[in-house]
């Protein structure tokens, strides 16, 4: 009651607090960061390990375990280990508890790791130690492609050029790309010159890094000059290096150029992309942390045309992938809904109240209550996105109630012939301490989303802030702004008026509305007073129908986690028999990408892109959900038109049954495509992983093959697969191409299927 009294005493003050409002709520509003969901900040850090050539099984025994091992003793608040071992490269994912210091367990881990490299094996190169979110996924992706221009040059173009420029993009992460050839200086050999010379790979190793030096020499001060002494000591160019000299054989000396020939070339290719069935480099753009999606998106469109204008005229870059379509588009359908809810709450209540003023003054109350909800999720760290939005369009019904009740109440003392002033007074004392309960009463049932655990937890908390920060709000202007705006809008009423001031039209339209809604009141009466009279019967025709709708309905109403999202874009994973060349899988892709344009019409399909093989990183299998585990795997990613097209789940199911008769022998499954689904998906190829424990690999392998026909028959499953190789061939020691432990402290769990 006392803050009413001040509000009359010192009206200006709240009016200059809700302008204040509505400005900074406005500024905030544009600075803060936009994005499809909350930060779902889960502490993870990956570590990537790199030794090439080192087979699966050795790269999992000799740097990953000891590893593991290693870690989980140096790191504090350790929930559990996941890693996978492939051929020279493993990743080890780090999970901590909820609130665990990030900063101190990289500290931590960048300790244990250096202190390890003197156990493992000799040329073991320190790893890549990264934090990992689950909204770091890719938001935008560039497609570099050619016909002049090489593979490796446009490698090196998309290395060293496009990534540095868009560097300085806030909040964006960019892994190597993927595709094309790495450049490197190559070194063929004769072997048959070798053998007839008496020299060996090794003696022509040690003749190049002993005459390959980086040695400084210092300055030499010769008169009043002082000069910087450069020794040759080092080629300056490829070339050079067949002239270096190996070894004196019966007096005469071999050069480099007797027994091989030095190339600026590259290394074996491993990773190939396909844009429409021309070779391509993919640049794939992450969002890291809380940073904004639609300012990391604008700022890169806005870099593109000053980087064309610096290529070469015959290279073709396309931005593809662009996420922000779909952030934006989902942004701006909640804010509609908000808007009509806003607008038809405001419509009802001119027709029950009657009054423009009236409704005016709780009208204002809503943006004001939402805009103030918005600050203060800002201060706190969240992002505008749908669940916070939806929070906010959710509230905009029941935010009318303090205020519309606050006025309805004044109305009413100012019928009864009371003063301005006096009305408002008597009316806020009346209602004050029920408004304040119904209030509290409706922000405490949002009280048990806080203590939701994992990703639910970072979801509907947000959702949760949105409408108790708006309906707090809402009561304390229908304390402060109503009241002032009451004293100042609304009149005394002459004897006999209702508080409804308005003339013509909307005096009709009121009297009109109370004729039909006092019928209705009526007829409404009369069927309450027949159910009172029938009471028994009334409820149990009441329970068996709801008995019956249940008993029917239940059967077909699946349960999610989140609703589909139909984004028009399909992500495929084929795989191969084990061992299957790169080449040999970008030959299958594209007859896979054949059978796709006999089933999307060409109206509706904008772009296939194929991505086969390892890429050269491992931060970008850090950084991946598709779990690629050799040159037999590849991803299809078939973006449909945005204009129109037929739902994307029904192409899907049509994909599956034309790849199972015409190409049984290729494994399909379907990746999440949309930044929803992979955000919530936590960075896993499937929604479900299922994980054999054991500490016997061959018997841990006899009991995911019993447990697949089993899982199998389950109604609804599908793209079940083991996700590790087990057949490759011609190698005992690459007998498992994925070699992946996870730790379950304190145990250790074997190989999952997924």
């Amino acid at each position: 009651m006392w803050i009413v009294r001040v509000a009359l005493e010192r009206p200006y003050t709240f009016i200059v607090l809700s302008v204040l409002i509505l400005l900074f709520g406005t500024m905030t509003v544009i600075s803060t960061p936009k994005d499809i969901f909350p930060t779902i900040n889960i502490p993870v850090i990956s570590v990537v390990w790199s030794y090439s050539g080192l087979p699966p099984d050795e790269m999992a025994d000799r740097i990953t375990s000891n590893f593991e091992r290693a870690a989980v003793f140096a790191a504090n608040d350790l929930e559990h280990l996941e890693s996978q071992s492939l051929y020279g490269v493993s990743v080890t994912k780090i999970f901590f508890q909820p609130g665990a210091n990030i900063n101190i367990a990289m500290s931590q881990l960048t300790a244990v790791a250096q202190t390890m490299l003197r156990s493992l094996p000799p040329g073991t190169t320190p790893p890549l130690i990264l934090t990992y979110d689950a909204s770091t996924v890719p938001i935008i992706q560039l497609v570099m492609s050619s016909a002049v221009e090489s593979e490796q040059e446009l490698f090196d173009f998309s290395n060293n050029f496009i990534r540095t420029q868009l560097a300085p993009v806030h909040g964006a992460v960019m892994p190597y790309p993927y595709g094309g050839k790495t450049r490197q200086v190559m070194v063929d050999l004769d072997d048959k010159r070798m053998q007839s010379l008496g020299i060996s790979a090794q003696d022509i190793n040690s003749a190049i890094g002993a005459q390959n030096l980086i040695l400084p020499s210092g300055t030499e001060k010769i008169g009043a000059y002082e000069y910087n002494i450069k020794l040759n000591a080092s080629p300056l160019s490829v070339n050079e290096i067949n002239d270096l000299p190996i070894k004196a054989v019966n007096g005469t000396t071999i050069y480099v150029r007797d027994v091989a020939h030095v190339r600026d070339g590259f290394a074996p290719q491993t990773n190939i992309v396909h844009t429409n069935g021309r070779r391509s480099i993919l640049m794939t753009i992450l969002k890291r942390g809380t940073s904004s999606t639609l300012d990391i998106i604008n700022n890169v469109q806005s870099l593109l045309p000053r980087i064309r204008d610096s290529m070469a005229q015959d290279i073709d870059l396309q931005a593809i992938g662009d996420q922000s379509v779909f952030v934006r588009a989902t942004i701006k359908g909640v804010i509609r809904e908000g808007v009509i809810a806003a607008a038809l709450t405001g419509l009802m209540i001119l027709l029950f109240l009657g009054s423009g003023r009236s409704t005016l003054i709780i009208v204002i109350s809503i943006p004001l209550s939402v805009l103030s909800s918005i600050i203060a999720l800002s201060l706190l760290g969240e992002t505008i996105n749908i669940m916070t939005l939806g929070g906010l369009a959710l509230a905009v019904g029941i935010l009318v109630d303090d205020a519309t009740v606050a006025i309805e109440n004044i109305n009413w003392h100012l019928e009864q012939g009371k003063e301005v002033k006096q009305a408002i007074l008597d009316g806020a004392q009346q209602i004050a301490i029920p408004a304040l309960v119904s209030t509290l009463c409706i922000c405490i049932v949002f009280v048990p989303m806080f203590f939701l655990t994992g990703v639910s937890h970072f979801l509907f908390i947000p959702l949760a802030e949105a409408v108790v920060f708006a309906m707090l709000a809402s009561y304390i202007l229908s304390r402060t702004l109503v009241p002032t705006l009451a004293m100042y809008w609304l009149k005394k009423h002459e004897p006999g008026h209702s508080h409804g001031e308005g003339t013509g039209r909307l005096a009709r339209m009121q009297l009109l509305f109370e004729k039909a809604f006092e019928s209705m009141r009526g007829r409404y009466h009369q069927l309450l007073h027949g159910v009172i009279q029938n009471r028994v019967r009334f409820v149990t025709v009441f329970l068996i129908i709801v008995g019956l709708s249940l008993a029917v309905l239940m059967p077909f109403l699946g349960e999610n986690f989140f609703p589909a999202v139909d984004s028009g874009e399909i992500k495929m994973h084929i795989r191969a028999h084990p061992g299957t060349r790169v080449e040999e899988t970008a030959r299958l892709c594209d007859g896979i990408d054949a059978i796709i344009r006999r089933i999307i019409p060409v109206e509706e399909l904008r772009r296939i892109v194929d991505n086969v093989g390892l890429p050269i990183s491992g931060t970008n299998l850090s950084y991946s959900n598709s779990a690629p585990v050799g040159s037999w795997d590849a991803d299809i990613q078939i973006s449909l038109s945005r204009e129109y097209h037929h739902p994307t789940e029904g192409y899907i199911k049509k994909i599956r049954e034309v790849m199972a008769s015409e190409m049984p022998d290729i494994q399909i499954s379907f990746l999440p495509a949309d930044i929803s689904s992979q955000i919530l998906n936590f960075g896993l190829p499937m929604p479900i992983d299922i994980q054999v424990t054991g500490f016997n690999k061959a018997n841990d392998r006899m009991y995911a093959d019993d447990l697949y026909p089993l899982i199998a028959k389950i109604p609804g499953i599908s793209d079940l697969h083991i996700q590790q190789a087990m057949t490759i061939p011609n190698s005992a020691s690459m007998s498992t191409a994925r070699a992946r432990r996870s730790w379950d402290l304190p145990r250790m769990t074997s190989p999952p299927i997924c």
